[in-house]
C-alpha cells in the first residue's frame, strides 16, 4: 500500500510539474528577446531574472516526505533524479547522459555494517575492552567484502600525512602492511600560509585522504580520532553519516581498507592510556616534523560483517549547445548534488533526513539556472553550457568523482565548474563566498562581476573547516577543471555580521545532517536567486573568453590541468569543424 501511494504521489507530482513548466514555457515564448538582442548573439545578464519562488518550489518538492530524504540507492533518490531530468527536458535542454538520455549510470555498492560487527582492544596488561558501535566507533568495509576478521597491532601515526612539498612525513618509512593506523583528523596547526596553507585546511587534513593514504600503505584498518574542534562537526554528524549503509563506487583495483573507522576522542584517550601514554601529549608531538610513529602494545581484534548491495545510481546531465562550431567542443559546467541521507530505518519517528538546505537549495538554484539558460537558445554563448545534478555527494563525492572521469566533455575542455551546495534561504546577502576562485586565472573577472552586482567577496569564514575539499567542485578540480562553489557570506541586508554567524552556527549545531533540516514556508530564497544570478553572469563571461580558464602557477591542480589539455597547434593545422552534429 505504501509503495502504491509513493508511486501515485510521483505520478501526480510529475503531472503538476509538467503543467507548471508548460505554463512557464508559454510565458517564455511571450518574453522572447527582441531581434536586436538575438542579432548580438550573446546573452545579456541584465535581461535574465532569477525567480526566488521557482527555487522555493523545487526545494519544497525535493525536501518533501514524498522524496524520503533522497537517499543514494533509495527510491527517493531515484525519484529526485527523475524530477530533475523532467525539468531539463521541459526546458528543452539536450540530454547528454548515456544512450541519448539525461541519465549517467554510476555503478555502486552499498555496504551496510551489520550488528554482529565487533571491535575489541586487547592489551596484554589490561585485558580486553569491547567498544560499542555508533556510540564509541563507526566503521565500514571499503574492500566490499561480507566478512573481514582483523587481529593486528595498532600504530599511532600522528596525522597520517606525507606531504613532500611541506617537508612533512608522519610515516618515516614505517611499514603499515597488516597493521592498524591510529591518527588524528585535520593537519598540523599553523599560522604560516606557506606551511599547510596556515589556518586553511588542505586535502591532507580530510578524512578521505587519510583513508586513501593508509590503504596505499597496506593498512588493514584505520582509526581516525574524532575531535569536534578538529573536524569542525560533532560526533552526531559522524554517526549519522556513517551509521547507515555507505555507498562506494564499484571497485577499480585501488587499495581499500577492511575497516575505515572513526573513534571518539574519549575512546582514543583510553586506548593510548592502555599503552601508558597520554593523548594530549601525543597530539603535541604530532605537531613536529620530528614525530616518529609509535606502535602500541595493543591489538585491534575486530570482525566487520557487512551486507552488500550492488546498485546503479544516476547523475543527471543536460546541455545547451554552444553556437561556435569550434568552441562548442568546450564547456562551462554547473553542478549541484541532489542526494541526502534518506531514511533511517532504525528510527520510528522523524526518521527522514530531508536535506532542505543540504542540498535541495543547490538543486533549486541549478534548475533555475537551467531554465534561464534555456531561454537564451537563440543567443547561446560560444561554448556549451553543461548542467550536472550529481548523486552520492554525502557518500564521499562519488557522483562527481565518476563524472570527472566520465564527462561528456573531456575535463581538459571544460573551462570552469561552478558548484552550488547548501545555500541558506535566510534573506538578501551582501557578500559572496567563492573559496578557491582565487586559485584560478578567472579570479579578476569574478571580482569585477561581483562588484557589478554589489556583492563584496568574503574570505572563507572558516578556512580551518576545509570546505573546499568537502563539496563536488573538488572532484572536478582533481581532474584539472578550475572549480569552486558559490555561496553566501555572513552579511545580510538588515543584519550585521554577528547575526549571519549566529544563523550559520545554529544550522550546523541543530540541523546539519539531521532530520530537522526541513523546508518551512518562512524561508526567504532571495539570496539563492541572487547567487543564481551571480553564477549566470560568471557563466556568460567564462563561456565567451578567448581562452580556457586555468589554475594559478604553482597550484596543486595546475599540473593535471596541463596534462589534460592537448598541445596547442597553429591555427592552420587545426581540423575544420565537422558538419555532423555532436553526440551531445
Amino acid at each position: 500500500m505504501r509503495k502504491f501511494k509513493f508511486l501515485l504521489g510521483v505520478i501526480l507530482a510529475t503531472a503538476l510539474c509538467m503543467s507548471y513548466v508548460r505554463a512557464q514555457a508559454s510565458r517564455t515564448q511571450a518574453r522572447r528577446a527582441p531581434a536586436s538582442e538575438v542579432a548580438a548573439n550573446k546573452p545579456e545578464p541584465a535581461s535574465v531574472h532569477m525567480d526566488p519562488e521557482k527555487i522555493r518550489a523545487h526545494v519544497k518538492f525535493l525536501a518533501s516526505d514524498l522524496l524520503e530524504g533522497r537517499g543514494t540507492g533509495q527510491r527517493g533518490g531515484g525519484a529526485a533524479a527523475e524530477y530533475i531530468a523532467a525539468q531539463f527536458a521541459l526546458y528543452g535542454l539536450r540530454p547528454v547522459g548515456d544512450t541519448g538520455t539525461y541519465f549517467q549510470d554510476v555503478p555502486m555498492v552499498g555496504v551496510k555494517t551489520l550488528g554482529e560487527t565487533s571491535f575489541n582492544f586487547v592489551s596484554a596488561d589490561r585485558g580486553t575492552w569491547t567498544l560499542k558501535n555508533l556510540d564509541d566507533y563507526v566503521t565500514s568495509n571499503e574492500s566490499q567484502k561480507e566478512k573481514a576478521d582483523i587481529d593486528a597491532p595498532i600504530v599511532f601515526v600522528g596525522y597520517g600525512i606525507k606531504a613532500p612539498e611541506y617537508g612533512w612525513d608522519d610515516y618515516k618509512g614505517v611499514d603499515l602492511k597488516g597493521k592498524v593506523a591510529l591518527l588524528f583528523v585535520n593537519e598540523p596547526i599553523s599560522d604560516d600560509p606557506k606551511f599547510f596553507k596556515g589556518k586553511e585546511l588542505t586535502y591532507y587534513g580530510r578524512w578521505s585522504y587519510k583513508f586513501e593514504e593508509t590503504a596505499r600503505r597496506g593498512a588493514l584498518a584505520t582509526l581516525i580520532i574524532h575531535r569536534t574542534d578538529l573536524a569542525s562537526y560533532g560526533w552526531e554528524v559522524v554517526r549519522n553519516s556513517w551509521g547507515h549503509e555507505k555507498s562506494y563506487l564499484k571497485l577499480d583495483g585501488s587499495p581499500k581498507l577492511q575497516a575505515a573507522s572513526w573513534i571518539r576522542v574519549e575512546v582514543a584517550k583510553r586506548l593510548v592510556e592502555a599503552a601508558g601514554l597520554d593523548l594530549d601529549k601525543l597530539f603535541e608531538q604530532a605537531q613536529s616534523r620530528e614525530f616518529n610513529p609509535i606502535e602500541l602494545p595493543v591489538h585491534l581484534q575486530a570482525r566487520v560483517a557487512s551486507q552488500l548491495r550492488p546498485f546503479v545510481s544516476r547523475n543527471v546531465l543536460a546541455a545547451l549547445l554552444g553556437r561556435d562550431p569550434i568552441l562548442r567542443e568546450e564547456a562551462v559546467l554547473y553542478t549541484a548534488h541532489y542526494d541526502h541521507l534518506g531514511i533511517d530505518p532504525d528510527k520510528k519517528d522523524h526518521n527522514i533526513y530531508y536535506g532542505a538546505v543540504d542540498n535541495a537549495t543547490g538543486c533549486g538554484v541549478l534548475l533555475e539556472l537551467a531554465r534561464a539558460w534555456s531561454q537564451m537558445t537563440p543567443s547561446a554563448p560560444p561554448r556549451t553550457i553543461l548542467f550536472a545534478a550529481v548523486t552520492a555527494e554525502e557518500q564521499g563525492l562519488l557522483g562527481s568523482e565518476y563524472l570527472g572521469t566520465h564527462s561528456p566533455v573531456p575535463p581538459g575542455k571544460i573551462s570552469l565548474d561552478l558548484n552550488y551546495d547548501a545555500l541558506a534561504p535566510i534573506g538578501d546577502p551582501e557578500e559572496v563566498e567563492v573559496s578557491g576562485a582565487e586559485r584560478t586565472t578567472f579570479y579578476p573577472t569574478m571580482e569585477a562581476r561581483a562588484k557589478t552586482l554589489g556583492l563584496a567577496i568574503r574570505p572563507d569564514a572558516h578556512p580551518e573547516a576545509g570546505y573546499y575539499y568537502r563539496s563536488d567542485h573538488f572532484s572536478l578540480a582533481r581532474v584539472g577543471i578550475p572549480s569552486f562553489s558559490i555561496g553566501e557570506g555572513l552579511k545580510f541586508k538588515g543584519h550585521d555580521e554577528a547575526w549571519g554567524e549566529a544563523q550559520e552556527r545554529d544550522y550546523l549545531e541543530h540541523r546539519y545532517h539531521q532530520p530537522t533540516d526541513e523546508y518551512f514556508p518562512g524561508m526567504d530564497f532571495t539570496g539563492d536567486a541572487k547567487m543564481a544570478m551571480f553564477g549566470y553572469d560568471l557563466g556568460v563571461q567564462a563561456a565567451s573568453l578567448p581562452k580556457l580558464i586555468g589554475w594559478q602557477p604553482g597550484d596543486e591542480f595546475e599540473a593535471i590541468r596541463m596534462r589534460s589539455q592537448p598541445p596547442t597547434r597553429p591555427l592552420a593545422q587545426r581540423k575544420k569543424p565537422s558538419r555532423k552534429p555532436r553526440k551531445f
